[in-house]
């Protein structure tokens, strides 16, 4: 992974003083809380429905032990106890005094974190696979790429006040975990005779308008990647809305003003700014590259693997549900759920991140990743240590086998936490959980992706779940809407409603009548539920939600 240099961390020093005197001022009254705003959310500062919100990043969702337990002190000695980590790789500290954010902003720079451009219309947090380095038949590892972006994006003169925020994601892998489609811009690593390129997709995103991106480019190489990426800003900089911050997002300048002509400006931006890089891009790149070099996947051999797995069924399960394919035959990667049944979806406690490190510095190569999913990662598990890691993660309520399932849900911090939700996700989410479990449906039921947002900022990506849940408010009311069909993989594709929302006593009902209904359609337990969405279609879901006579009315 990426070391910062002298460089890095003396910028860091100084962002941390510069803002500690900007805290001063806020606090003794010097500045106001609108002149304090654009200065706070330049590090990651929001102001939410409680209190104040420190948003940290975990650039492509990859950190080590050190940084973990740094991560479980800052949380323990100036928040709750708790961390959320969110579906843009990032944590979020919920209860931060204003006096205290300086010395977290200054533990973080300890171990080579910020929370610069968390916030405000800039270029984010960069995404990506959290199975980056480990996934077998991966392309590239996309991280070396991501952390090249970041780089380049903070602090870029350019691109510190874009007409909106502005995300990107890189995946090198066919799966596409990082769903790239929903980003303002996302990066598709692919080879072309050999060459490492990009597909680069433009106009993703969710929120009240949601699209999918197009295709800008099928291919651009390596080497023209970073001038190409900054010709798509520039051009998105110049067009982009400032009149209508609900029209200001990329995906909306694509929209009208046509893929076609974004192309040829983008090409004849491109054309001018590629002479000014002079391949010192690609000499910086190539360092980090180095950096980013696999571990010594040595033969580590099963050791009582198979054995364990052979007798013991609770254990058989939890690797059958949480582990997937390594690029070596002899390791795993294991995805640790913090979705146990009726928790906070992405919540881990102080205890809990100081478990994870332990497990990674002692069995996996000092690495964890946090996935866009609100799960953490350990992408380099030999097997042989997999039953000692499970004991572990049991006392710790860690070990829950739900990885891909029905109570793996993606849920925003809604009504609970922020300031904009108009209604709750995280009780949904809980409720939905607990519920199916007590049927005893969730193993049978199978892969099945649920998102939940307590707005129309769909933080929770509901438009890409195959169930979606939608919070509204309707006259002091929390209404549910439901999406059905959606997916965030390869092939991306926006839900499609259901029909009239459900109140908050209703929705967990609703949900089971839609599951109920896909049971009985399915052809076999080998047919997922977006496969069997996808043979049938919404009408029969329909009429499992409302009754074939409101299913009709609702058509007509």
């Amino acid at each position: 992974m990426y070391r910062y240099s002298e460089f890095d961390a003396d910028f860091l020093r100084a962002r941390v003083a510069q803002f500690r005197t900007q805290v001063a001022r806020r606090i003794d009254g010097s500045l106001t809380e609108d002149e304090f705003k654009p200065l706070r959310l330049m590090n990651g500062l929001y102001l939410q429905l409680h209190a104040y919100m420190l948003r940290v990043a975990i650039p492509y969702g990859t950190l080590n032990s050190a940084q973990m337990r740094q991560l479980a002190m800052i949380a323990e000695r100036w928040d709750r106890g708790y961390g959320h980590f969110t579906t843009r790789q990032n944590i979020q500290f919920n209860w931060p005094a204003l006096r205290d954010v300086p010395d977290m902003l200054a533990a973080l720079a300890d171990v080579g974190m910020h929370a610069i451009q968390t916030s405000g219309n800039t270029i984010r947090n960069v995404t990506a696979d959290h199975f980056a380095g480990a996934a077998a038949d991966e392309v590239a590892d996309p991280r070396p790429i991501a952390e090249l972006i970041r780089q380049w994006s903070t602090d870029h003169p350019e691109f510190q006040f874009l007409p909106r925020k502005f995300k990107v994601a890189v995946t090198g892998h066919a799966d596409d975990r990082a769903v790239t489609a929903a980003h303002d811009i996302g990066l598709r690593l692919v080879r072309r005779d050999g060459e490492l390129g990009a597909a680069v997709l433009v106009g993703g995103g969710l929120g009240r308008t949601p699209m999918i991106g197009k295709v800008l480019a099928d291919w651009v190489p390596m080497a023209d990647l970073l001038p190409y990426l900054e010709a798509v800003v520039a051009v998105y900089n110049l067009l982009g809305r400032r009149d209508n911050k609900y029209k200001a997002r990329i995906k909306i300048t694509v929209h009208e003003t046509g893929i076609d002509e974004i192309r040829a400006q983008v090409e004849a931006e491109f054309a001018a700014r590629k002479p000014l890089f002079s391949g010192i891009d690609q000499a910086l790149l190539a360092e980090i590259t180095a950096q980013f070099a696999p571990p010594d996947f040595s033969d580590q051999g099963l050791g009582g693997f198979a054995a364990d797995d052979a007798a013991d069924p609770v254990f058989r399960a939890f690797v059958d549900t949480n582990a997937a394919p390594h690029r070596h035959p002899d390791y795993t990667i294991l995805t640790i759920s913090l979705k146990a049944h009726g928790a906070t979806p992405g919540d881990a406690t102080t205890d809990q991140m100081r478990l994870l490190a332990d497990l990674a510095e002692r069995y996996a190569h000092d690495e964890l990743r946090i996935s866009h999913e609100q799960n953490v990662v350990l992408p380099h598990l030999p097997k042989r240590h997999l039953r000692a890691v499970h004991q572990a993660l049991l006392g710790a309520g860690l070990a829950t086998a739900n990885i891909g399932l029905l109570s793996d849900i993606i849920a925003c911090p809604g009504m609970d936490y922020c300031a904009l939700a108009t209604a709750r996700s995280i009780p949904v989410a809980q409720e939905i959980a607990t519920h199916f479990d007590a049927l005893k449906l969730e193993h049978d039921i199978g892969p099945l992706k649920i998102k939940i947002s307590g707005c129309i900022n769909a933080c929770g990506h509901h438009h890409v779940g195959h169930i979606g849940i939608l919070g509204l408010d309707r006259a002091g009311v929390e209404s549910y809407q439901i999406t059905l069909g959606g997916d965030g993989g390869p092939d991306a594709v926006i839900g499609e409603r259901a029909g009239p929302g459900f109140a908050y006593d209703q929705i967990v009902p609703a949900i089971e009548r839609i599951l109920r209904a896909y049971l009985d359609l399915r052809l076999g337990r080998e047919e997922s539920f977006l496969a069997a969405y996808r043979r049938v279609g919404m009408e029969p879901f329909k009429a499992a939600l409302y009754g074939a006579a409101g299913a009709q009315a609702d058509a007509a």
